[in-house]
C-alpha cells in the first residue's frame, strides 16, 4: 500500500532522524518509492544530502578533542569519536580508490582508513604506529559504504604503547580487521 505524500515525509524524516548515515537507496527500498522520490522529498523537506549530514555530525562530535593530527588528513569521514575509548568513521570507495578491470577497492585505501582511526583515537599530540596485523576479510567494491569502528584495547604504559582493534564493514558484513599497536609519549 502505498503511503500519502505526507505520512512519506513524516516517516522520512523520522528515518534520518534515527539515523542520519542512512542512504537514499536504503530510503527508498524502505519507503517503497523510486530513489528520484527520495531527493525530491528531501529537497522539499530541506534535508541535506548524505554526505552534507555527515558533515554536519562531524562538526557537531568531539573532533575538536583529537590531537594527533588535523581532521582533513583522517582518511574517511568521522561521524563519532570518544578520544582514548572508540571512534567510527564512513569511508565512500570512489573510482580512484578501485582496480578499473574489476571496481574492487584497493586494499591500502582500507587500510588508510583503519590506521587513521586509530591514529586519530589516541589521546595525545603524537601518535605513530608501531606494528599492525590485518586480515581482508571481505572484498569491497566501487560505491560500498564502508564504516570502520575502533575501540581502545589495551594500554602498557611502561614503554608508552595502547592496543587499538578496527573492524570494517560494508552494511553488515565485516571486511578488515586489525589490530594496531600504537606507540605514543605520556599514556593518559
Amino acid at each position: 500500500m502505498r503511503r500519502n505524500k505526507i505520512e512519506r515525509h513524516s516517516l522520512l524524516r523520522r528515518l534520518i532522524a534515527e539515523n542520519p548515515f542512512v542512504t537514499d537507496e536504503e530510503l527508498a527500498k524502505d519507503l517503497d518509492v523510486s530513489i528520484q522520490t527520495i531527493r525530491l522529498d528531501r529537497l522539499e523537506l530541506a534535508i541535506p544530502e548524505l554526505r552534507q549530514r555527515i558533515k554536519e555530525v562531524a562538526k557537531n562530535s568531539l573532533t575538536d578533542s583529537i590531537r594527533t593530527l588535523p581532521i582533513d588528513e583522517i582518511i574517511g569521514e568521522i561521524i563519532d569519536i570518544d578520544i582514548g575509548e572508540r571512534a567510527i568513521s564512513i569511508f565512500e570507495i570512489k573510482a580512484e580508490h578501485v582496480f578499473k578491470r574489476n571496481k574492487i577497492a584497493r586494499g591500502h585505501h582500507l587500510f588508510a582508513q583503519a590506521n587513521s582511526l586509530a591514529v586519530a583515537v589516541i589521546d595525545n599530540e603524537l601518535a605513530l604506529t608501531a606494528k599492525a596485523v590485518i586480515h581482508f576479510t571481505k572484498q569491497v567494491l566501487e560505491g560500498d559504504r564502508v564504516i570502520a569502528k575502533a575501540v581502545v584495547e589495551t594500554v602498557q604504559s611502561k614503554d608508552d604503547r595502547v592496543t587499538v582493534r578496527v573492524e570494517s564493514f560494508v552494511e553488515k558484513n565485516c571486511v578488515f580487521k586489525g589490530e594496531f599497536e600504537m606507540y605514543h609519549t605520556g599514556v593518559k
